[in-house]
């Protein structure tokens, strides 16, 4: 196992700086299940360009020396408020007072050593001082038996609980991406998780 020598929140021109290598991590890590991600550059800086645009954004990086070797986001659900307007359409939820916690991805060889954690606390913390009350993320659904899934896949949703996350059954948005061995992209429902930030 690689080591992690550090954790770290980047924000203004640390978090631009960063994007690229995000992209790319973005690509290698999705690649595998559940996302079956077929991603490229050019897709992956136009959705980045959400986490540039907004002054209250973060990326916590973790790195190996001056490598990223992961990375995880966050910005107010309202950055996003287009992409998600369907799936809290009707809901008594203030969207203004929601952190969303997007992605977090981490080379395989750095796993295991409280890294996930750590993308929490970091992007909880970074909510808290902005003063949302709530924190929400999501995760894509697969079919239990879709072809593409590893014998020994474990789902997160017991790390998830763990860290105060209920899944909201309402809240399902959809997104579009291309899938490996796909033609095109296809629409893939995400489930949203949330919790609040004072418990």
């Amino acid at each position: 196992m690689a080591e992690v020598t550090a954790v770290r929140p980047l924000t203004g021109a640390a978090l631009e700086a960063a994007l690229d290598d995000v992209a790319r991590l973005r690509i290698e890590v999705f690649r595998a299940w559940p996302y079956l991600y077929d991603g490229d550059l050019e897709y992956e800086r136009k959705y980045l360009q959400s986490y540039r645009d907004s002054d209250k954004a973060i990326v916590v990086g973790a790195f190996d020396g001056d490598r990223l070797i992961g990375a995880s986001t966050g910005a107010p659900l309202t950055d996003h408020a287009d992409d998600f307007a369907a799936a809290f359409e009707g809901a008594d939820l203030d969207l203004s007072e929601i952190f969303y916690c997007a992605e977090s991805v981490l080379l395989s060889d750095y796993r295991g050593q409280g890294v996930g954690h750590k993308f929490f606390d970091l992007r909880e913390a970074h909510a808290r001082a902005l003063g949302f009350k709530k924190c929400a993320f999501c995760g894509v659904q697969r079919p239990a038996d879709h072809p593409m899934r590893p014998d020994n896949y474990r789902p997160l949703d017991t790390f998830w609980r763990a860290r105060g996350y209920e899944p909201l059954p309402w809240a399902i948005a959809q997104f579009s991406w291309k899938d490996i061995g796909e033609e095109g992209e296809t629409l893939k429902p995400l489930q949203f998780w949330m919790r609040n930030l004072s418990s």
